[in-house]
């Protein structure tokens, strides 16, 4: 159970007033937000009809503000809370999923089961089989050529961006280690910078990221090509699209009297299929985000060596010798360092490629095989018509639809003794 509070109303004009006044900002924001969740706690706590129901662990409590997600000018990402949000959210959707998923999963294998160990369907199985494994081929030829498409633009955006990079990388890091502070007190953030591998994040204030910034003519080169391709929604683009496109062509064949005495193994191959989706586009989820970081990620790599050069710098000068020594290396690493990065993104987009063809080329042709091998002593697997009756109610239940004649004659047509077991 989840409650979310949104930004301070408008009319709260002397508070806001306050917090522009004052060099605290973010801290007061944060205590503020704080309170502000101890307070509907407490409210919750008065509620004994609800707290029977949701214990205070269940009950989360969250500050969001879109603002300051978006133009990250008092808050991080993360203190916006969003991110926390978006994953409790995420939880639920996947929890509705998962139970859908192995009931989905279940009348799949018991269908499967229920196929093979009936004795029809034997003369035409080679020629499904044959069928399949063609159409597959097809399906794993059109995937291929979409995410190649996909690779190649990238390939074309990271070069203007590694050219981009080469020039204005100069600049750009003078934009980070000569800000518009004195001397004495950006001392001590660029030597926690240095040592800290580029990265200075204060509790109260501003990041300094040298290598997000010399990674950004990069990164705003592939930005609108890598959200046509990784969208939010998850559902599109050249990834995630083909792979809820990709179809063996079940669902039609299911509705075709043609393939009447092979209907139950087609539905385990329907399952699958869903199932093959499933786990590919959470490994695009999760791959997507290691792709986009790679950049910053090798340009980190790169710049460490200069950093561990300039933590070692002491005594008068400190500050004029450190910004030398790291502005000396992105001078003589330009033209190596930016073109690195390209190829380490290249890189990760080709192995995730290569990830999604071979599980679902191995998946889907090891589930055509299964489900269509001619089983030589069907009388020794066991009749679990019963078992995929009650899966088949549930199933038709989580999907909306109900259980059609057609499914029902399925699963009695093979002898009167069996077919007893599942009339009422």
């Amino acid at each position: 159970m989840s409650c979310v509070l949104g930004e301070l109303p408008d009319k709260d004009d002397k508070f806001i007033k306050i917090l522009k006044s004052d060099d605290g900002v973010s801290a007061q924001i944060l205590e503020q937000n704080e309170q502000a969740k101890i307070d509907v706690r407490a409210e919750f706590n008065k509620l004994k009809d609800v707290k029977k129901q949701f214990s205070e662990e269940c009950f989360k409590v969250f500050t969001v503000s879109s603002k300051e997600f978006l133009i990250k000018k008092r808050l991080d990402p993360d203190e916006t809370e969003i991110p926390k949000l978006k994953e409790v959210l995420q939880e639920l959707n996947d929890c509705h999923s998962e139970i859908l998923n192995y009931v989905s999963r279940a009348h799949g294998i018991l269908s499967l089961m229920q196929g093979a160990s009936s004795s029809k369907g034997a003369d035409i199985k080679k020629n499904v089989r044959t069928g399949l494994e063609k159409e597959l081929r097809l399906e794993l030829r059109k995937v291929n050529e979409t995410m190649e498409a996909t690779r190649k633009a990238f390939e074309g955006c990271l070069s203007e961006g590694v050219n981009n990079s080469k020039s204005e990388c100069e600049e750009l890091l003078k934009s980070v280690i000569y800000p518009a502070v004195s001397d004495k007190i950006f001392q001590n953030t660029l030597k926690s910078v240095v040592e800290k591998d580029g990265i200075h994040k204060p509790i109260n204030g501003e990041t300094n990221n040298v290598n997000m910034k010399l990674a950004s003519c990069l990164t705003d080169s592939i930005d609108e090509e890598f959200k046509k391709t990784f969208p939010n929604e998850g559902n599109s683009g050249p990834f995630n699209g083909v792979i809820n496109a990709f179809s063996l062509g079940t669902e039609e064949k299911l509705m075709n009297k043609e393939y009447e005495n092979v209907k139950l193994q087609l539905i385990f191959l329907r399952t699958e299929e869903e199932k093959m989706k499933t786990k590919l586009n959470q490994i695009i989820r999760e791959r997507n985000k290691t792709i986009y970081s790679s950049l910053e990620t090798t340009i980190q790599e790169e710049m460490k060596p200069c950093y561990d050069e300039a933590t070692k710098i002491k005594g008068i000068g400190t500050l004029k010798t450190m910004r030398e020594t790291i502005e000396e290396h992105v001078r003589r690493s330009k033209d190596v360092m930016f073109a690195h990065a390209k190829d380490a993104m290249m890189e990760e987009l080709s192995d995730l490629m290569l990830k999604i063809q071979e599980e679902l080329e191995s998946m889907m042709l090891n589930s055509i095989v299964r489900s269509l091998k001619i089983y030589g002593v069907s009388q020794s697997l066991p009749d679990v018509r019963k078992e995929l009756g009650k899966v088949n109610k549930q199933y038709n239940g989580l999907m909306g639809t109900t259980v059609s004649p057609d499914d029902d004659a399925t699963l009695r047509s093979d002898s009167p003794g069996q077919a007893a077991a599942v009339r009422p």
